[in-house]
């Protein structure tokens, strides 16, 4: 036995129910760019590869026309619209790189809404928690990674074929440099090594963990009492070692609300199996918390952080970032600007608010709450899995807002949640024999 979605309404015009306008959109350009992370990640690509494969979106969308995007999509192009306006406060031409490459991700992720929003015929719900639980499971092998090879990398193609120039930048070389783990092994205090393998950071692995989850929670219904479905159970277990291994508080924060909000979804629907199922969830969080050295390792990271004063250092950040706020209210700086302090990290890189609020003003980091706000309303009273799953996302990934970046892996899939919330419900229906 497996699941079909169907949706809860048909329109007259087509032999499969859907309107005469609706686009025949292909599901594999949203297929190849997750599937391909293995490929993207040992070539080079992977914080860029989004932009290419929008453009080819972009294309598919023109040639089949009667494309359509939900009311308050207008949001998301004021954001990018305002985003742009901010380069004239740009006082070097060293940032337009960094800029462009920024903007041009945003853009590339409201491309993807769109298709995604458009493609609700061909990329259904089993087929998008398929290919999104596909990811979680490089997600997962890159975590076993980083505890198995903690100061290993990968000097990937890109790194011999770029100049000398770029790849002496930080930020390219990191693209092009990818290191397995977040590890020094030369610290005072040993901290054990924390996984950041597909991406360039241990905040990036937790971002992406947490807002994948409930996608693939989906997958598994889809998937339910056959092999498929026992592989995705086994995957969600020992997922658990490298997440709790990375120490990441904010991705234990993600996923207690997570957990929290579903819960209240559950009961509030009176779906007493759903309910049972979330608590024993939470209970195995807590048994893996304490059987593993989760515990004493986070005492030793945050001991580490209070010989570094890292919590001191992040509330200047935080202060500065109002203070440069405060100095270009209207447009922000274009990217983020150096710290008072040269041995802290720039101005508005703790987390996407602040990235927002610094480099394009309050008026932009609006527009891009108020984007993802709209998409969750036209999706809260939906009760179908995929519906409860991306609002689910949502809360979590407005969350984050506060202490991570969403580019250039969060993004994406915060626009594939806001796409499927916006779509709306798809009514899951039990079949026999479905051979898929």
């Amino acid at each position: 036995m497996n699941v079909r979605e169907h949706p809860t309404s048909q329109a007259p015009g087509r032999p499969d129910g859907r309107p005469r306008s609706a686009p025949d959109l292909p599901t594999w350009p949203l297929g190849v760019l997750f599937a391909g992370l293995p490929l993207w990640w040992a070539s080079g690509v992977l914080d860029v590869v989004t932009i290419p494969f929008a453009l080819l979106m972009a294309w598919l969308m023109a040639r089949a026309g009667g494309i359509r995007v939900p009311r308050g999509f207008g949001w998301w192009v004021l954001y990018c619209a305002w985003a742009l306006a901010s380069v004239v406060m740009l006082d070097r031409a060293a940032g337009i790189v960094l800029f462009g490459y920024r903007w041009l991700l945003c853009v590339a992720a409201g491309v993807i809404f769109a298709y995604v929003f458009n493609a609700r015929a061909t990329i259904t719900s089993r087929y998008l928690t398929g290919t999104l639980t596909l990811w979680f499971l490089y997600v997962t092998v890159g975590g076993y990674l980083g505890l198995a090879v903690p100061t290993g990398s990968l000097r990937t193609p890109a790194s011999h074929l770029l100049p000398g120039a770029a790849r002496a930048n930080e930020l390219i070389g990191q693209m092009t440099v990818r290191p397995f783990a977040q590890y020094n092994p030369n610290g005072f205090l040993e901290v054990s090594p924390r996984p950041t393998a597909p991406f360039l950071y241990t905040n990036n692995w937790g971002s992406v963990y947490s807002l994948l989850a409930p996608f693939v929670l989906v997958y598994l219904l889809h998937t339910w009492r056959t092999r498929r479905g026992a592989a995705v159970a086994v995957l969600l277990l020992v997922s658990t070692i490298p997440a709790f291994l990375t120490l990441n508080r904010g991705m234990f924060i993600s996923l207690g609300i997570a957990v929290a909000y579903l819960a209240v979804r559950a009961a509030l629907a009176r779906k007493g199996a759903i309910v049972a199922a979330v608590a024993l969830s939470a209970v195995l969080g807590v048994v893996l918390f304490n059987v593993l050295p989760v515990s004493e390792r986070m005492g030793l990271r945050l001991n580490e952080e209070a010989e570094g004063t890292s919590n001191t250092a992040r509330l200047s950040l935080y202060e500065q970032s109002l203070s440069a706020v405060a100095s270009s209210p209207l447009l922000g700086h274009a990217t983020p600007i150096p710290s008072a302090n040269p041995e802290e990290p720039s101005v508005g890189t703790q987390g996407q608010l602040w990235m927002m609020l610094v480099s394009h003003g309050p008026v932009a980091a609006l527009a891009w709450v108020a984007f993802f706000l709209a998409m969750y309303a036209r999706g809260r009273h939906r009760g179908d899995p995929l519906g409860v799953a991306a609002c689910t996302t949502l809360l979590v990934g407005t969350v984050q807002l506060l202490f991570y970046g969403m580019l250039p892996y969060g993004l994406p899939l915060l626009m594939i949640a806001a796409a499927v919330a916006a779509r709306g419900p798809e009514r899951l229906v039990l079949t026999e024999g479905d051979p898929s």
